[in-house]
């Protein structure tokens, strides 16, 4: 059974930095590219960032690159989205995304930006 579980979203600060995680179960989590996704209400599901299955090779929205890092550890069968710098039109709710052909969503974690 796959699982995705998004941990570490919250509240914090403008200019501020979190770090989400992504513990990935029931695939072959290293033959997977792995993403980062965002949506606030009303507005289609954003592509944040990308990460190949062995790590080598990374994609950022232009929105983010410079701010937010994606890595992962695929020991831990688990993929990282370190955030900094963070701005208030950072708020969203994030979900992780394991490409196909898992296809499969996490549940979301918020993160909100405000002072």
């Amino acid at each position: 059974q796959v699982q995705l579980v998004e941990l570490g979203g919250g509240l914090v600060q403008p200019g501020g930095s979190l770090r989400l995680s992504c513990a990935a179960s029931g695939f072959t989590f290293s033959s997977i590219t792995m993403n980062w996704y965002r949506q606030t209400p009303g507005k289609e599901r954003e592509l944040v960032a990308a990460i190949s299955s062995g790590g080598s090779i990374t994609n950022y929205a232009d929105s983010v690159k410079g701010r937010f890092t994606i890595s992962r550890d695929n020991a831990k069968n688990t993929v990282y989205l370190q955030m900094n710098s963070l701005k208030p039109e950072d708020t969203a709710v994030y979900y992780c995304y394991a490409r196909r052909p898992i296809d499969y969503w996490g549940q979301g974690t918020q993160v909100t930006v405000s002072s």
